[in-house]
């Protein structure tokens, strides 16, 4: 409804605000007068009131700022909208129009820098709150509000149109829509808040979006790797989890939890986007996902080539998340003095120091080395960064092993 609104508006902050005015009357009155037959359209119906009430509001200051002077400041903010047109509530809430993917791609618009573009898709489209997306950024909660801040303006003064764009300007817009379903997914699949480990819905709309963008994009070989990445992973979500909601780890999944057909379609969209012949890091990070897959126990996995994998993620992609994941690789595949070492680099370089799988994984290294103080020291910084409570007794579990007491 908020990307609806947006569309028709051309206001981010009217429409969120709008939307959320319907859901308090709807609170306020529903439960007097029942839920009425259609409860989205009459949602919708009742945001496109709020937000009209609002513009003629600010059309009346116009008029007045007009007799100042001061019309053309004003009237600047009205041209796009005109407050007696009809929205047809009905089928402004279709899907067929997808209005998300569309707000996506306007979001992502290159005017706006990609930190930029990324923060604000999924701040207004994702689903992710403020404080979610600064984790995912590893940035302050304060610098991520004035990022979005900032991109709101820019939209609004430079009339970037909400609309998916022609064909021959999607390639330019690509890499951002990625990253912001990838971090969609993300957030879904491993929740960085809360008590649930996994927020299925998040996990669905990003699954959805992409089948849409490949829809859109047939050829283009990322936009097929990052579904086939989202499948692969999500093809072990049920495993991920025990009867309480508690952490499983990969070697210790039920692999006959695993969604086969999950996993068979998101290998076979990995070949065709290899078959192109253009590798990226999205078509690079399936092929880590369906090697796991393909493991049929945890001693059979090809460690070996997974960190091969990640060197070559590396080279595309220098950020020091994968120089991480490359530092578990090889510290599976090698042993953990040998994953130490690089884990040790990243936390002397300090670009990770409020990541907390960064102190996770130096914990587990040096846990299974047999050195408990200073493990016991990496998981109680690992504790003190993570907000999501499945994450949390699983990481106090393992405290209590090298630290009795």
């Amino acid at each position: 409804m908020v990307a609806t609104l947006i569309r028709v508006l051309g206001d981010f902050d009217l429409a969120e605000e709008a939307v959320q005015e319907a859901f308090v009357t709807a609170l306020e009155t529903w439960p007097a007068r029942g839920v009425p037959d259609n409860p989205g359209a009459w949602i919708m119906t009742t945001a496109r009131n709020r937000a009209i009430d609002r513009l003629r509001r600010r059309k009346r200051l116009a008029e007045k700022a007009e007799l100042l002077g001061r019309e053309a400041a004003i009237e600047a903010e009205l041209a796009e909208v005109d407050p007696d047109s009809s929205i047809d509530a009905e089928t402004d809430v279709s899907p067929i129009a997808d209005d998300r993917l569309r707000l996506i791609f306007t979001c992502c618009h290159p005017a706006l820098a990609i930190e930029a573009r990324v923060a604000l898709t999924l701040r207004t489209l994702g689903g992710l709150s403020t404080p979610e997306i600064a984790r995912a950024f590893l940035v302050p909660e304060v610098t991520l509000a004035q990022r979005l801040v900032r991109a709101k303006r820019k939209i609004r003064d430079a009339g970037i149109p909400y609309r998916v764009p022609p064909d021959h300007d999607l390639p330019e817009r690509l890499d951002g829509v990625l990253r912001v379903l990838y971090l969609v997914f993300n957030e879904g699949y491993g929740a960085s808040s809360g008590d649930r480990l996994i927020r299925r819905e998040l996990c669905t709309e990003a699954i959805r979006l992409s089948r849409v963008l490949v829809d859109l994009m047939p050829d283009e070989p990322e936009a097929l790797g990052l579904l086939a990445l989202m499948l692969l992973h999500d093809a072990r979500r049920e495993a991920r989890t025990g009867h309480d909601g508690e952490l499983v780890l990969l070697e210790d999944q039920d692999r006959g939890r695993w969604n086969r057909p999950r996993i068979d379609e998101g290998r076979e969209l990995l070949e065709r986007a290899l078959r192109m012949r253009r590798v990226g890091p999205m078509q690079l990070q399936a092929a880590i996902a369906a090697l796991h897959d393909d493991a049929e126990t945890p001693a059979a996995t090809d460690w070996q080539e997974i960190a091969g994998l990640y060197a070559a993620l590396r080279r595309i992609e220098p950020t020091p998340i994968v120089e991480l994941n490359r530092a578990v690789a090889v510290a599976m595949a090698s042993g953990p003095e040998a994953g130490l070492l690089l884990v040790d680099a990243l936390v002397a370089a300090g670009k990770l120091e409020t990541y907390p799988y960064l102190h996770a994984a130096r914990a587990d290294l040096l846990r299974r080395l047999g050195r408990s103080s200073e493990a016991a020291a990496a998981y109680e910084r690992a504790l003190e960064l993570t907000a999501n409570e499945a994450e949390r007794t699983f990481l106090d579990g393992r405290l209590a092993e090298v630290a009795p007491g």
